[in-house]
């Protein structure tokens, strides 16, 4: 192979046979630099084609197709640095809402420079989803769904304005209203066509989304992954993205699952054995092949790719097959046109082509995989069925307990969705309070959903009840399930167990499950009793589902059914029966278990691709209460002052067209605001719950006028820089180990001429920043798994953080912390944050970074109170020569906001 080439990209287009498309021609292009394109793993292919088609322009070379094409030579020698860039972005309201006021506060800094505001304009098509911020308040009713959208039209009245602001405002960016379905299954089910059409040529469809599930896509051979918000503004700005060119995990499926098993179960056990694969696949693409996929539907391979983030991957990837082209047809789209692209391209899977070349290649018998839960606090910890009750009793059994059992008053709505209390019961250690059929990873399995109304209907038959106090949800990714499970006759089965409709949205597995009965609720917070929610969704992380449920369960729609029946978790469910019928006879799981051929025959006889065509043409114009509401014109927002929703970030006060010096200066006498334990989320760090009026969020909320009632969620507030701020490392279950017993969003704070002072985070942190501290935050393992949650890394950023030591770090999350300009910084192996002996006391020096490279090292001096020091050498993990120039500039938006100055000047 050459070193160089001397490429030009059009001579590679060609015309697609049988049509007027003309697309870039990849084997063509390999063929001509001799890449052997058939070794390449399918997830890289498109990128490949993506670097090739742009040779030439923002600085992509042809050198760059040469060395992704050489990739199996570069294995565990230098990383490769390479651009990738998207052609479409994709978002839900929580994250969108932040990112549309990045830009609005953009526009707003240029037009305060005198010059057009309009050149702050993305210039990748994006679709923002609002699907996260409707709640479970009512539910079990005919009237929930009405209720809680009513609900979610009033709360957010503000913030939707923006949003529609925002849409007339940008000419790239289109809002899917309210009431329409989660992010990923409209992506999957109608804004994924196959293909795009970029400057005239057919060209893989690729993304990036302001979400960590964003992967689900890659079910249907779409290469795309999560980042956070600060990236993906960045990239819908044109902001190629560096990357290094990624491992690729093959796993090759084999066989099929066995009578009884579910997508749920495969995914779970995926979850786990990627996480316990040595070395992890963080940062890593996963791609399926082998046999086994054709043994999966395109929605089982989409639950599997969803739940790429909790095993830890960038993505789950499956090729493009016929398998994916059926499912197009299905849905409504066509199918035969992007068959034959991803053919031409040599992106398609054949069955019984040779495998390309990996990383590493595992293996996995589907027929081996077995019914499966996932819990209490993390969804890798994956158990069979039968452990569920060994499971809860080994974590009820942790600490010193006096377990209690408590009279409450459980609460029902009637068909006007008014609630009434029903008779005592008792509340007791294991009782299931939450069981919710929930989020996109299940929701957009149609053979999940049909088996939990097959699953209903049978227990209705046998005269069936869920236990008072079980407070019961269905909360679907799109409306098309409420049409096949209508025609079905299934969804009158699940209502009458309480499972009615209550909201088209991302509900209680984002942390909107709404209020429990009062009484619940206070036995919970006041006496000694660990309850319980199931739910089908794919994060069961400490104090996300609900502040006051310890224990929570990730399982498939079906078995959250037959749990809600069982009411307790404490149980054997596989040997123990899960109720009575009305005779008093015992109900066993295998007594209302749907078999396989009762799903495929009902899926048969109700999905219909009419049905999918139809809800989005009609749900695209929002409910009456989207299409009445006025919002704001204009080219630059008119911030209110006053506002407790919409705030302008102060990232560009004082902006200047000039790079910050002081961005690589060495830190010297930092302290230490935050110590966290291993495995700390992006919702211990930035949480999306609800307020509480005695939190520092709440009493702020307070302080400008804001009614208890009225404070809504961090989700929704995520637009107002103030109320986040105070919310940072204050989830109810956080931990800072600098205040050991306790939780939530508090620290030491220390001065040189006085004791430790318990405070805030929030006000130790402006505290540091007025007498010129810098600060600093220890981690342990996996620091910032879970959501790509750009509040994570925004607000330590703007608490004053310069950097984040930690063992290791979840790939989303750091590279948000780079993209705020925070130093991600990792401990030597073998070294723990607590073999460090930390305790507060200590003053930090951090030498090297006025040198730092991409991949380099940076000194850390420990000095202790004790006048002794300590030495270590940390990595940066400041990765790429661009992440590096994003340190410079003190974050990502400065850095393009002055290259976007330059180019208009």
């Amino acid at each position: 192979m050459t070193s160089t080439i001397d490429f030009d990209p059009s001579s590679s287009v060609r015309t697609l046979p049988g049509t007027a498309h003309s697309y870039h021609s990849l084997p063509d292009t390999a063929e001509l630099f001799d890449i052997k394109l058939d070794e390449l793993p399918f997830s890289l292919r498109p990128i490949l084609e993506g670097i090739a088609r742009n040779v030439g322009q923002n600085g992509v070379t042809a050198e760059q197709v040469q060395a992704l094409g050489s990739w199996t030579e570069h294995q565990g020698t230098k990383p490769i640095e390479i651009p990738f860039t998207a052609g479409r972005v994709i978002m839900h309201d929580l994250s969108g809402t932040p990112a549309i006021v990045d830009f609005a506060a953009m526009r707003s800094a240029v037009q305060r420079m005198g010059m057009d505001p309009a050149i702050i304009e993305p210039l990748v098509r994006a679709d923002l989803v609002i699907d996260h911020t409707v709640t479970m308040d009512n539910t079990g009713s005919p009237a929930s769904l009405r209720i809680n959208g009513e609900l979610e039209a009033a709360r957010n009245i503000e913030r939707y304005a923006f949003l529609k602001w925002g849409a007339q405002a940008f000419d790239t960016i289109r809002i899917i209203p309210p009431q329409t379905g989660i992010v990923h299954q409209v992506n999957l089910e109608y804004l994924a066509q196959g293909y795009l059409n970029i400057k005239g040529l057919m060209v893989p469809d690729t993304l990036i989304g302001m979400d960590s599930h964003t992967p689900m896509a890659n079910a249907l051979g779409i290469v795309g992954w999560g980042v956070g918000g600060i990236e993906a503004g960045a990239s819908m700005l044109g902001q190629p993205m560096q990357m290094l060119a990624p491992e690729v995990v093959g796993v090759e499926l084999t066989g099929a699952l066995r009578e009884g098993v579910t997508a749920t179960d495969l995914v779970l056990t995926i979850t786990e054995m990627l996480r316990n694969y040595p070395g992890g696949v963080v940062g890593k693409f996963v791609e399926y092949v082998g046999e086994g996929c054709a043994n999966l539907s395109l929605p089982d391979r989409a639950t599997i790719a969803n739940m790429s983030p909790e095993y830890g991957a960038t993505m789950g990837f499956f090729p493009f097959d016929e398998i994916s082209a059926d499912y197009m047809r299905a849905t409504g789209r066509d199918g035969d046109l992007p068959l034959e692209f991803y053919k031409a391209q040599n992106m398609a899977w054949k069955p019984g082509q040779a495998l390309p070349l990996y990383t590493d290649l595992l293996k996995l018998d589907l027929s081996t995989v077995e019914p499966s839960v996932a819990g209490p606090k993390r969804p890798q910890d994956r158990l069979p069925l039968a452990e569920i009750g060994n499971v809860f009793r080994k974590a009820a059994a942790e600490g010193e307990r006096n377990p209690e059992v408590v009279k409450v008053t459980p609460m029902k709505a009637d068909n006007a969705g008014i609630f009434a209390p029903l008779p005592e019961r008792e509340l007791k250690d294991g009782d299931i309070v939450i069981a919710a059929i929930t989020a996109c990873t299940n929701t957009s399995n149609p053979g999940l959903l049909i088996a939990a109304g097959l699953l209903a209907r049978k227990a209705n038959e046998l005269g069936m009840k869920v236990p008072d106090g079980v407070k019961t949800s269905l909360a679907p990714g799109s409306p098309v399930a409420t049409d096949f499970l209508t025609k079905a006759g299934l969804q009158q089965h699940l209502d009458a167990l309480g499972f009615n409709t209550a909201g088209y949205g991302c509900t209680t597995c984002v942390g909107n499950s709404g209020p429990l009965a009062p009484s619940i609720e206070a036995a919970l917070q006041n006496h000694d009793i660990i309850a319980a929610s199931v739910l089908s969704g794919n994060r069961n992380f400490e104090g996300r589902v609900h502040p006051d449920v310890d224990t929570n369960f990730l399982m498939s729609p079906p078995l959250v059914v037959a749990m809600a029946i069982a009411g307790n978790v404490n149980i054997d469910v596989t040997t123990q029966p899960i109720g009575q019928d009305a005779q008093g006879n015992d109900v066993y799981l295998k007594d209302i278990w749907p078999s396989n051929a009762d799903i495929s025959q009902t899926m048969l006889e109700c999905m219909d691709p009419k049905a999918f065509r139809e809800t989005y043409e009609n749900s695209l114009d929002g409910p009456a209460t989207w299409q009445n509401l006025e919002s704001p014109t204009g080219p630059v927002y008119d911030w209110a002052p006053d506002s407790t929703y919409i705030q302008e970030i102060s990232f560009f006060d004082g902006f200047s067209l000039e790079t910050p010096e002081d961005s690589l200066n060495n830190i010297s006498a930092a302290r230490m605001l935050v110590m966290c334990d291993d495995n700390t989320t992006t919702d211990h760090i930035s949480p999306v719950s609800r307020i509480r009026p005695d939190s520092p969020p709440g009493e702020y909320l307070s302080s400008q006028g804001v009614t208890d009632e009225d404070m809504t969620s961090l989700g929704a507030r995520r637009g107002n820089h103030h109320v986040m701020l105070r919310s940072i490392f204050g989830n109810v279950k956080a931990r800072n180990l600098l205040l050991p017993g306790t939780t939530g969003a508090v620290t030491n704070y220390y001065s040189s001429d006085s004791a430790p002072a318990q405070m805030s985070i929030y006000d130790a942190a402006e505290r540091y920043r007025e007498e010129g501290t810098s600060t600093v935050v220890f981690g342990g393992k996996l620091y910032g798994t879970g959501s790509s949650r750009d509040w994570a890394a925004k607000g330590p950023a703007l608490l004053g953080v310069r950097a984040i030591i930690a063992e290791s770090f979840e790939r989303i999350h750091k590279s948000n912390l780079v993209g705020m300009g925070v130093l991600p910084l990792q401990l030597p192996e073998g070294v723990t944050r607590a073999s460090l002996n930390l305790d507060g006391t200590e003053s930090f020096d951090l030498n090297g970074i006025d040198t730092l490279e991409p991949r380099g090292t940076v000194g850390l001096t420990i000095n202790r109170a004790d006048g002794s020091s300590q030495q270590l050498e940390l990595t940066s993990r400041v990765d790429t020569s661009s992440e590096l120039d994003q340190i410079r500039h003190k974050g990502i938006l400065p850095m393009v906001l002055r290259d976007i100055i330059a180019s208009n000047t």
